[in-house]
Formats: C-alpha cells, sequence, structure tokens
C-alpha cells in the first residue's frame, strides 16, 4: 500500500498498491485462459467429485448429529434404569425398618432408615441427571431431524447433479464427435477440390473462351480488310445486276450490236 500525505486535508491518504493491482488482474486473466482451453471431461470430473465431497461432508456432519442423540438416549436408558433401582433399594431399606421398628430393634431399624436416605439422596441426583438428559435430549433429537432433512436434501441434490455431469458428458462425447466429422468432411472436400474441377470453375472456363471468341470475331469485322472485301463485294453485285438487265432487254428481243457492245464495254 502506498501512503500519501495531503498537506491540504490535514491527513493522511491511502492509495492502492499499483503491483497488486496488476498482479490480481495477471491472475485473472491466467484462470480465465486456463478455463477456455481446459478439457471440458476434466471440469466435469472436477465438480463430480466437488458434489460428492460435499455430499459427504453433509453425510458425516448428520450422522454426527444423530449419534450424539443416539447416545443421549443410551446415557438416558442407564439413568431410567438405576433410577429404578435404587426407588427399589429404598423401598426395601424402608420396609427392613419398618420391620426391625415392628421387632423392637430401634438400632437396626435407625440403620435402615439412614440406608434408606442414602439411597433417596441418590435417586434424587439420578432424577436431577434424567431432567437435565431429556433437555438435550429434545434438542438433540430435534438438530438429528434437521441434520437428516439436510442430508435427504443433499442425496436428491447430488442425484439430480450426477444426471446432469451424465449428460454434460454424453453431450461433450457427441460434440467431439461432430467435430471429427466435420474435420473428415473438411478433407474430403479439400481433396476433391484439388483433383476435380467444380462446375462453377468449367462454366468460367467455358463463358472465357466463348468471349474471347467474340472479341477476336468483332476484331475481324472492325478491321480494314474487311472494310475492303465488303466494298469489292458491293462492285460486283452492281456490275451483276447491270449484266442481269441486259440479258433481260435481249432475250426481250429489243437488244442491238451496238447495245451488247455497250454492256460489253462497261463490263470490262
Amino acid at each position: 500500500m502506498y501512503v500519501c500525505h495531503s498537506a491540504q486535508e490535514g491527513g493522511t491518504r491511502i492509495m492502492a498498491n499499483p503491483f497488486s493491482k496488476g498482479w490480481n488482474y495477471l491472475k485473472a486473466s491466467l484462470d480465465q485462459k486456463i478455463d477456455e482451453n481446459a478439457d471440458p471431461k476434466v471440469q466435469i470430473h472436477q465438480a463430480a467429485e466437488e458434489a460428492k465431497k460435499q455430499h459427504q461432508e453433509i453425510t458425516q456432519h448428520a450422522a454426527a448429529i444423530i449419534g450424539n442423540k443416539r447416545q443421549l438416549e443410551m446415557k438416558l436408558d442407564r439413568l431410567l434404569k438405576e433410577r429404578d433401582t435404587l426407588q427399589d433399594q429404598a423401598k426395601q431399606a424402608i420396609g427392613m425398618a419398618d420391620s426391625a421398628a415392628a421387632e423392637g430393634n430401634s438400632a437396626r431399624s435407625a440403620e435402615y432408615t439412614n440406608t434408606a436416605e442414602v439411597f433417596a439422596s441418590q435417586l434424587v441426583a439420578v432424577e436431577q441427571q434424567i431432567e437435565e438428559l431429556k433437555a438435550s435430549h429434545h434438542q438433540a433429537a430435534q438438530a438429528a431431524e434437521q441434520a437428516q432433512q439436510k442430508q435427504r436434501e443433499s442425496e436428491a441434490r447430488l442425484k439430480e447433479q450426477m444426471a446432469q455431469i451424465n449428460q454434460m458428458q454424453a453431450q461433450v462425447d457427441q460434440a467431439k464427435m461432430q467435430e471429427a466429422s466435420n474435420e473428415a468432411m473438411g478433407a474430403l472436400s479439400t481433396a476433391s477440390n484439388d483433383s476435380v474441377p467444380t462446375l462453377d470453375a468449367v462454366r468460367d472456363k467455358i463463358e472465357r473462351r466463348y468471349a474471347d471468341a467474340l472479341g477476336a470475331q468483332e476484331l475481324a469485322e472492325g478491321s480494314m480488310t474487311s472494310r475492303m472485301d465488303e466494298i469489292a463485294a458491293a462492285g460486283r453485285d452492281m456490275k451483276a445486276a447491270a449484266r442481269l438487265e441486259q440479258i433481260r432487254a435481249e432475250l426481250g428481243g429489243g437488244g442491238d450490236t451496238a447495245a451488247l457492245e455497250s454492256g460489253e464495254a462497261e463490263g470490262r
């Protein structure tokens, strides 16, 4: 921690250590990276073991509480038996004292009476212990009932958690199988692309060749030689038309030698 003394405030101000903050951030970042790269099956196993451990601790705690109640019950049962014995002994001593007094033996009667008083004193002490033990047993019984309830809830929760864990393990296995299938399909797709052309590639090649042919045709049609050929063809067409008219005239009988010569001259 840094300590900063302020003259204006007249006191001491404590500032956080930046190195400590940086270290905490680094630890948090490292923990996050570990969680991201951890194997899901390992994490599931750790979660399952932790759930089992918590249930075991709750079960052991409940067993200790129930055991304490059982121990109090055994002690109470022993005290009850001792109370009954003291009562019987006190009654017997009183009876013997009365018998001795009836026989006129006052000394023995006094001894039996003293013995009966001792039994009575012990009986009072035992009865006091019994009352105290009953109160303790009542509290222990309530605690044992609560512990049993918590143990049953923990057991039900553990069963639910284990069912979820089994489901998550199945999902992890399914995810791994799907990933393996995707990798295999990707490998097949890559191999297919390397050895056999796709329809798009074939279509592009055909369209490229057709476009190149159209371009060559367009260049040929726009060249000087092509235009000269067109002009020459047009001239030949005109001469052919004139010669055809001349032949028609001759067939009609209206032609003469001069016209024929004129036509020949034009033909030349």
